[in-house]
């Protein structure tokens, strides 16, 4: 029982940390299972994704578009009529932002600056991901010869990035309240 008791701070932040994120999956995962496909197919998290990233293209100047897939759960995303990539639940950014949001739990201040740095956290990882989305269909268009190291190595590290460094900024402002010592 003394390990326990010298490593209470280690085993507490590791029963938030994974308790939240079983628990928050959990709860995406019966969201998923139950969430309608019509009008916003696959449901509307990943439906929204694929709009924006969409409109962000077009704003690069592109002729684009997005469609409902017919063969999987995604939607289609073209530059020029042919459609390069396709964005699935998992492009969406919500496990990402779970595993950010669970660690951060894990970590918490007081109430008011966790919540505001998870909703402003959540905000700057599901913006850049539909950036890293957009950047990446624009890369594939351009130069599809690099399409595996894109999609499998620079854009997750860079979302994966993102997250490390909104935990260090967390952390590095993380100052536990430490309670008075009797004397």
């Amino acid at each position: 029982m003394e390990i326990f008791r010298k490593n209470k701070a280690v085993i507490k932040f590791l029963g938030v940390f994974f308790g939240t994120y079983i628990l928050l999956t959990i709860a995406y995962q019966l969201y998923l299972d139950h969430a309608p496909d019509q009008p916003y197919f696959p449901e509307i998290i990943t439906h929204m994704v694929a709009l924006q990233t969409e409109s962000l293209i077009s704003l690069f100047g592109y002729d684009t578009n997005s469609i409902p897939s017919h063969y999987d759960p995604s939607m289609r995303i073209g530059i020029n009529g042919g459609y390069l990539v396709r964005v699935v639940e998992g492009c969406n950014a919500v496990s990402v932002i779970i595993l950010f949001l669970s660690f951060i739990l894990a970590f918490k201040k007081d109430f008011k600056s966790t919540v505001l740095f998870i909703f402003a956290g959540s905000v700057i990882i599901y913006s850049l991901n539909v950036i890293r989305i957009a950047l990446l269909t624009i890369g594939i268009y351009e130069i599809p010869e690099y399409q595996e190291f894109m999609h499998g190595t620079l854009f997750p590290a860079f979302i994966y990035g993102l997250v490390f460094l909104l935990w260090i900024v967390w952390i590095k402002n993380y100052k536990p309240k430490v309670k008075p010592v009797n004397e």
